[in-house]
């Protein structure tokens, strides 16, 4: 059996000989430091560069039939794992250090164990529910692929499709549960269970995906485990405190708005009807959005089917979208103009101060009056 802390010594002797200020951190991780090794492992070791000629000391290499891989992390990405912003957090968070080049930086590293220890911690929680969604989003292009009818229809196809949606998924836990993975490929499934959120099919789906021969059952599971971590995700959504605030968040909204509205207005009474359906989804729909991060705090979700629109709805804004037409304008101006009017109305009413002016020395005295 291969002494892999003989190979490292090797590696790190070398560091000291001749890159002893170009590497910062050497540390190691998986099967060897939780005494899972078996005699094929391998030592899962990477190193943080200090300088660009430290990237020189990376090497892959096999002895005696085990590969190893000794691999760069920068500073950066270490960072980003840390916060769980790439979810190999564990590689960080539970290391063991073989080399340090200086005070500093351990002192260094060691804050980005103590970003890992915090994860738990409610001001991280909106951040990672929507990391969830942006993983997420990676199931329903893989999803669009395996239903695009030019997609190839063999077994294989799907399970590549199908293994990818797992692991955008098994990624969506991770945040959505504001924990990391200590375990790789095989192991998965063990840590899942005691996740407290997790779609309650998610065992069947699991062994339909993996086990399964026929492509449309897996693809079923797929299906079926995406639109249940998306349900998943929304509750968690709406478990977050609401902060509302339109004084902070809607500030110049209106005053940079206005010129959509105006160029939609001129589009109504010239009769252009493509500028006019461009602009008037647009500025619907972005005030439909301004609203909802004016009373939650956050963006709708990417993955938002449509829910934001209730506060655009709930306030009574004219829908403009319903009254595009290209023989008939009239309509769509008197909404324009009534929605002038509304959010004029709504925006001061809530505190805010608009920057309107009559003239051009109405608003030079403006400015003077500001210094």
């Amino acid at each position: 059996m291969v002494d892999v802390f003989e190979v490292a010594k090797i590696i790190i002797d070398r560091i000291k000989a001749h890159y002893p200020q170009d590497i910062a951190i050497v540390g190691y991780y998986g099967s060897y430091l939780q005494g899972r090794a078996t005699e094929r492992s391998d030592l899962d070791f990477f190193f943080i560069p200090a300088t660009p000629r430290g990237r020189e000391v990376e090497l892959q290499f096999i002895i005696e039939g085990i590969s190893f891989d000794f691999w760069p992390i920068p500073w950066d990405r270490a960072e980003r794992m840390a916060a769980l912003e790439d979810w190999k957090t564990t590689i960080i968070a539970d290391c063991e250090l073989l080399y340090v080049r200086s005070p500093d930086d351990l002192a260094r590293f060691m804050e980005l164990r103590e970003t890992a220890a915090a994860l738990h911690s409610p001001s991280h929680t909106l951040r990672l529910i929507q990391q969830a969604e942006t993983t997420l989003g990676n199931c329903f292009i893989n999803l669009a692929k395996l239903r695009l009818p030019a997609s190839p229809k063999d077994l294989s196809y799907c399970r590549v499709q199908a293994q990818e949606i797992v692991t955008s998924l098994l990624e969506a836990f991770c945040f959505l549960n504001q924990v990391y993975y200590t375990r790789g490929w095989g192991h998965y499934r063990e840590q899942i269970r005691k996740l407290p959120i997790k779609p309650t099919q998610l065992e069947k789906h699991l062994d339909t995906i993996m086990f399964s021969p026929s492509r449309d059952d897996i693809l079923h599971a797929c299906e079926q485990l995406t639109v249940d971590t998306l349900r998943l995700i929304a509750e968690r959504r709406k478990n977050v405190e609401e902060t509302r605030s339109y004084q902070d968040r809607l500030k110049g909204y209106y005053e940079e708005e206005r010129g959509m509205m105006n160029k939609l207005l001129t589009a109504c009474e010239k009769g252009d009807y493509e500028t006019a359906f461009f602009v008037a989804i647009g500025v619907h729909d972005g005030l439909a959005r301004m609203l909802y991060f004016a009373e939650k705090g956050s963006w709708p979700s990417s993955l938002d089917s449509g829910e934001y629109r209730a506060y655009y709805e709930r306030f009574g804004y004219p829908n403009l979208i319903s009254l595009l037409s290209p023989t008939d304008f009239e309509p769509l101006r008197l909404a324009v103009l009534a929605l002038i009017d509304k959010l004029e109305g709504h925006l001061q009413a809530e505190g805010l101060v608009l920057h309107q002016f009559d003239s051009v020395a109405q608003f030079g005295s403006f400015v003077l009056s500001r210094h």
